[in-house]
């Protein structure tokens, strides 16, 4: 079946679809992405990602290409169309097409919107095979990494990096203090070495992960303690257990990073649990909204 892609008002067979050479998305990277998880029919946590997007797109003075209302109608329909009932949904809002400045256009442009979906295999029922490992890396990203930004070409190398390793992720860190901040697509968290789970406070140095604020939520409803703050790469290589989330990861055990175990190198009882957590929320469990 032809996947159906949504570009700027219309649905097209996606070998079709296209956007204008022009388009400042396509040219200086100048526009805004959000990647959604769909689990049997339902977006996961639609209003976490909405809410994102409409924070991102403010601090850099774009407008939402149409109201939250008919955006969810666009998403569901691409769903819709494509038959997709298990998968991630893409979706891009640009500054629209206009003469190559690198200025904002002296005369208002549509946003430009795209979107599109893909089938995914579903939530991973073995918690053994899901684990993974990482390596580290120098955080070379520009200053407002909480802003969802369609430039991504260090988060790009980061991971290519990490791939060529043998690695799922880099985990990246500050040069200059040696603070960890988080992977390059993912939000990173460890079990320190006392036992509490970790991840780092949210300021413009890191995204504000959906996937992330979910679990916190799931977390707090649970009665299970957590903590937000820095923490340093000998820190992290104390941790007993280190874990990764994102809309892609959900909850992924990371056993080794740097090719040395984490802890005793096995996936370890909180991360066993919150991965279990996690799976009942993307089911509909305790915390679906925002």
């Amino acid at each position: 079946m032809s996947r159906i892609a949504y570009v700027n008002g219309r649905y097209l067979d996606q070998r079709e679809a296209a956007v204008n050479i022009e388009d400042r998305g396509y040219q200086f990277g100048d526009g805004i992405y959000e990647v959604v998880h769909l689990h049997a029919g339902r977006f996961v946590d639609e209003d976490r990602h909405l809410d994102r997007l409409e924070r991102s797109l403010r601090e850099i003075r774009l407008p939402m290409p149409m109201t939250r209302a008919a955006l969810r109608h666009v998403l569901a329909e691409v769903g819709r169309r494509n038959r997709v009932t298990e998968g991630l949904l893409y979706m891009q809002v640009t500054r629209g097409v206009a003469r190559r400045d690198h200025a904002f256009p002296t005369k208002p442009v549509a946003p430009a919107l795209v979107v599109t979906v893909k089938r995914i295999a579903a939530y991973p029922t073995d918690v053994e095979r899901w684990a993974a490992s990482c390596i580290t890396l120098p955080d070379l990203r520009w200053a407002r990494r909480d802003i969802k930004s369609v430039n991504l070409l260090p988060n790009c190398l980061a991971r290519q990096a990490a791939r060529e390793q043998g690695a799922i992720e880099a985990i990246l860190y500050d040069e200059a203090t040696g603070m960890v901040t988080e992977g390059a697509a993912t939000s990173f968290w460890i079990v320190d070495e006392h036992g509490t789970i970790r991840t780092r406070h949210l300021d413009q140095a890191i995204l504000p992960g959906c996937t992330r604020g979910a679990l916190l939520a799931e977390l707090t409803a649970a009665g299970i303690g957590w903590e937000e703050g820095d923490f340093s790469l000998e820190e992290m290589r104390r941790a007993r257990e280190a874990f990764l989330t994102s809309a892609t990861s959900f909850v992924k055990p990371i056993t080794r990073i740097d090719g040395q175990p984490v802890g005793d190198g096995q996936v370890g009882p909180v991360v066993r649990r919150l991965f279990e957590i996690f799976a009942r929320h993307v089911k509909g469990g305790l915390q679906n909204a925002a």
